[in-house]
């Protein structure tokens, strides 16, 4: 008897040692809905992924991923909810290389430290661009496009969603790369600079793959190449900028899942697990090529190492072409 009863003491201490380690909810979690904020508006291309993503990650969770569009100040607003929530898991949000590259360089008044408070959960995705030209401009390839814009210095026109967005940056880069001389011009939406391109009113645009595609297959617009680091399938007969003779061009726009920077480590670890697999699926890397992003799973740290690379390629990129916000 005295001997069970040391057993049993042994067991309840051996009980008391694991549950001590255990930080508490770890085990429960998650035990309730998650939410995830979108910086961005609902229907627009961050959002789309998103939800793609979250249905498929929610499912391995085992609870429903609740969709929270929180729009505003270019995706700012949004990213800054994120790092103020409770970091218990049950909110984590979209990051994305506008909320955390671009914007750090631009607002010295940030709310938020795109490094510091924010833990990393996992990359979903990069998006390229697709240059693409008035099928009126006298230029078959990007060799073609940079000599006549170099003969006509400004004549170019180029459109983007507007001043100091990635699309932006990605032009600025193009023409810095390329020593030439093509003039801005802002729109307040990609859908009408698209059809001020199709109209032949602007003569290039660094576009998004997704709402192209069926223009670019109509023939009312030329695509030229794409900005990512390889080819797209979509696209596959049009070579990357670095391949047309740019080389080292890049411009992207990635998308990742992170959560308020004291989220439990099992908790974003288990996170980046079952991201993983949803990424690794070929469903949801087949819608997400639909979308022109091209799925990309990897551990934490590695969307860290994206962020400050990317910051301080944009941070050059902005101070050589003088861009400001407006």
């Amino acid at each position: 008897m005295i001997r069970l009863a040391a057993m049993a003491a042994i067991l309840v201490l051996s009980v008391g040692n694991v549950s001590a380690q255990t930080a508490p909810g770890d085990t429960e979690w998650p035990s309730r809905p998650i939410r995830l904020i979108v910086p961005f508006p609902a229907g627009a291309s961050t959002d789309i992924v998103a939800r793609i993503v979250a249905q498929k990650l929610g499912e391995r969770l085992g609870q429903q991923i609740v969709i929270e569009n929180r729009a505003g100040a270019s995706g700012n607003l949004g990213a800054d909810a994120v790092a103020k929530a409770a970091p218990d898991g049950y909110t984590i949000g979209v990051a994305t290389a506008s909320t955390h590259t671009v914007a750090p360089n631009l607002n010295p008044n940030l709310p938020y430290d795109p490094i510091k408070d924010f833990k990393p959960i996992s990359l979903i995705g990069s998006a390229p661009y697709v240059l693409v030209v008035y099928p009126g401009v006298p230029a078959r390839n990007v060799a073609e496009l940079i000599s006549l814009a170099r003969s006509k210095p400004g004549a170019l026109n180029y459109a983007t969603a507007g001043p100091a967005s990635l699309a932006h940056l990605a032009s600025a880069l193009f023409a810095s790369m390329a020593g030439v001389d093509i003039t801005h011009v802002p729109y307040k939406s990609s859908s009408q600079s698209v059809t001020d391109m199709v109209a032949g009113r602007i003569e290039m645009q660094f576009a998004t793959i997704a709402p192209s595609l069926p223009l670019i297959r109509e023939n009312k617009l030329r695509a030229l190449a794409t900005t990512g680091k390889k080819r797209l399938a979509t696209l596959s007969d049009f070579p990357t900028l670095a391949e047309a003779g740019l080389s080292g061009y890049e411009a992207t726009l990635w998308f990742s899942f992170v959560a308020p920077a004291a989220t439990p480590s099992s908790i974003t670890e288990r996170m980046n697990r079952a991201m993983t697999e949803v990424l690794n699926s070929a469903e949801i890397r087949n819608l997400l090529a639909a979308q022109g992003v091209e799925a990309e799973s990897g551990p934490p740290e590695a969307l860290t190492e994206r962020i400050r690379t990317d910051i301080e390629k944009w941070r050059n990129v902005i101070a050589k072409v003088g861009i400001r916000t407006e």
